[in-house]
């Protein structure tokens, strides 16, 4: 089983741009989302890195660390 997955921040909304074109191309919060994305969260002590397979999804390790 899955995590539960977040909105697709690429996905188009009401708005005319999609959520992903508020943020600029050099803003440091992109740094810190490819950051997050490349760590191994099993290296790093995250017990529960891989998904269960039962059960509800929980979130993603990795989404809980980008808040």
């Amino acid at each position: 089983m899955a995590y539960m997955k977040g909105e697709n921040r690429k996905q188009r909304v009401l708005f005319p741009e999609c959520i992903d074109e508020y943020v600029g191309q050099d803003a440091p919060v992109r740094f810190f989302d490819a950051f997050v994305d490349s760590l191994d969260m099993e290296k790093l002590g995250f017990i529960r890195s891989t998904p269960a397979e039962t059960g509800t999804p929980g979130y993603d390790p990795r989404d809980l660390m980008k808040l």
